[in-house]
This record gives structure tokens, sequence and C-alpha cells, in this order.
């Protein structure tokens, strides 16, 4: 399939049900779901529903999370990509990387792929991202591809505040840090 965005070390591409296995080992892993407020993923079946409801978000919006690959290898690292989230008509940009790459700087290099696709391809005017006060690495990406802090509101009603970032297009080329 082919690549919709490409980095210097990544390639990212449209999620498959021939993802499942690669998908379903990262959303069993207990550390990678530590901070997503999701449970651990229990079965395939979870994941192929997961993936048939990207699948339709990408059909619907025209862009959705993508599958993360090293280029050299062709190796699955995760997912990384813009949602479009209803409940607050936002764009959210995530990423969900397997733990024996976290710390290489791969979501930060996603992460501005992705939003230079979105501003530039997609011609969206605002995307934020959102992650548990305790989710430093992930803060930290947000702060190094120059969004800014927004507010700290619950994720949902009922839960502990989440960190909410945002940018635009000027703010991301007034904020490059390197």
């Amino acid at each position: 399939m082919k690549p919709l965005i490409e980095t210097e070390r990544l390639l990212q591409r449209k999620i498959t049900l021939d993802d499942k296995e690669k998908l379903f080992r990262l959303h069993s892993d207990p550390d990678v779901q530590k901070y997503t407020g999701e449970p651990v993923v229990k079965s395939i079946g979870e994941i192929e529903k997961a993936i048939r409801t990207r699948i339709n978000d990408y059909e619907k919006y025209g862009y959705v999370r993508w599958a993360t690959f090293l280029k050299s290898e062709m190796q699955f690292v995760g997912w990384a990509g813009l949602a479009y989230l209803p409940e607050f008509d936002e764009i959210d940009l995530g990423y969900r990387f397997l733990p024996e790459f976290w710390g290489s700087g791969l979501a930060t290099e996603a992460s501005r792929a992705i939003l230079t696709y979105g501003f530039d391809k997609l011609k969206l005017k605002k995307i934020i991202a959102i992650a548990m006060k305790e989710n430093k690495a992930s803060i930290r990406v947000m702060e190094k591809v120059g969004m800014e802090f927004d507010k700290f509101t619950p994720y949902e009603s009922g839960s502990e505040d989440a960190v909410w970032y945002w940018c635009d297009q000027k703010l991301i080329t007034t904020n490059k840090r390197h």
C-alpha cells in the first residue's frame, strides 16, 4: 500500500485488517495503554472492530490514525495520525508506539509530519492534542512540535483533568523548535 506520509525514518499508511496482529500486540501491552484512558485489548476481534472504525473514519473525514513503520526495515512501530472527535468538534493529533521505540524521537518526527500534512494537504484550521497529566513524554512531544497549552479539563465526564494543547499553522510556523 502506498505511504501517505514519509519522513527521514518513517513511512505512514492507512491501517488495514492485515495489521491486526501488530495492532493487537500494541494495544494489549499494559505499558502502552497506561496513559491512554483505554483498557488493555483482550482479543483480535476488538482490534478488527477498531480497524473497521478507522477505515470508515478515513472514508468519512479523509484522515485517520496511520500505521507507522521504520523505513529501513519496514518494521511496525505503532500508529500516529489525526482523528475527528465529534464530541468536541475537534481534530486530534495522537500517537502510540511500541515501548522499544519510546525515547527515540519517532513520536516527534511523526507528529511534525502529520501537522504539516494536516495544514498543507488537508487545509485544516486547528489541531489539538490531549494527554493525561502524568504522561510527561507525550506532553513534551506536543511542546517540541510547537503546540501550546490550552487547558486542563477532563476528556470524559467524571474523569481526571487531562492536558489539552492546540495549534494552527501560524502557531506551528512561529514555534518551530529543534
